[in-house]
């Protein structure tokens, strides 16, 4: 007020500042996990190109040699080339990985759907003996199916590990083909003779594979894990195949024999595998709840 009159304010005009700059990366999204995760499996799948020496050769000149330039990793107590080991290691794990994932995505589904599909006694029943599966410990039942198959390799460790981690996405489709089921399509697709695998891949998974994804995802990392609990153990994959897990499992010696990098290099790549596929898991959870 000035002069004993009032003053009329309007509206403050705002001044405009410049437009935030966005980000180089993409907000919220694991580019950086993608990119280290493509590096490794890349670098895994293209070893031959660049890791030269053989990771099954014995150098018994050069046992316990420190990283130098010849040898980048250093080797172990039986002189083989810790950088070679790395990646046909862990191609091998990655493998592993995998084909237990796909061994157990397949069970999942048929399981689930199966189930979902059924009379309410029969839904409740394979339910139940799921849930039975699913209290007993998987390392356990991973051993005895081993044990049941006899010699140990890739493709025996990837259906053990694998037929043993349906239970909880089997539990989510049969839950999705619920809620489904009786959708119009669904039963039109019935209607006209459309077979079990029929109605599942056109009509029922391109519904509920983004529900999944996330512990398809997660299987693989537990897959890995697994495999290299195995190996570590002395129970998994034979001498002669190198995983990380059976780098890992010379851990004793290299602590007698102070030769950090028998286990700091092969568990560095194993962890940071873990942490980039748990966090591309993450993010599909958190994009399949948005």
């Amino acid at each position: 007020m000035a002069d004993g009159r009032f003053e009329v304010v309007g509206i403050r005009q705002e001044t405009q500042g410049a437009p935030l700059r966005k980000g180089k990366w993409p907000e919220g999204k694991p580019v950086l996990s993608a990119l280290v995760l493509g590096f490794i499996i890349l670098g895994c799948l293209g070893c031959d190109f660049f890791a030269a020496k053989d990771p099954a050769y014995l150098d018994l000149g050069n046992c316990n040699v420190a990283p130098n330039g010849e040898f980048l990793f250093g080797t172990d107590t039986m002189g083989r080339d810790i950088f070679s080991m790395v990646w046909y290691g862990g191609r091998v794990s990655l493998a592993v990985g995998f084909m237990a994932t796909l061994v157990s995505t397949a069970a999942a589904v048929v399981y689930g759907t199966v189930s979902g599909s059924a009379p309410a006694w029969a839904d409740a029943l394979l339910m139940r003996a799921a849930e039975i599966l699913l209290s007993v410990p998987g390392l356990l039942v991973i051993l005895l199916i081993q044990a049941a198959l006899g010699g140990g390799n890739v493709f025996s460790i990837s259906f053990a590990v694998g037929i043993t981690g349906w239970m909880g996405i089997a539990k989510v489709v049969r839950t999705q083909v619920r809620q489904l089921r009786g959708c119009e399509y669904v039963v039109a697709s019935k209607c006209m003779g459309g077979g079990f695998f029929h109605i599942l891949r056109r009509h029922l998974a391109p519904n509920f594979v983004s529900s999944i994804m996330y512990m398809v995802v997660m299987n693989v990392r537990n897959a890995i894990i697994a495999e290299s609990t195995l190996s570590f153990m002395g129970l998994g994959l034979p001498v002669e195949v190198v995983s990380w897990g059976s780098m890992l499992s010379l851990a004793e010696r290299a602590l007698l024999t102070e030769s950090w990098w028998m286990i700091l290099i092969p568990g560095f790549f194993l962890v940071v595998t873990l942490l980039c596929v748990s966090t591309l898991g993450n993010y599909l959870r958190g994009k399949g709840k948005a």
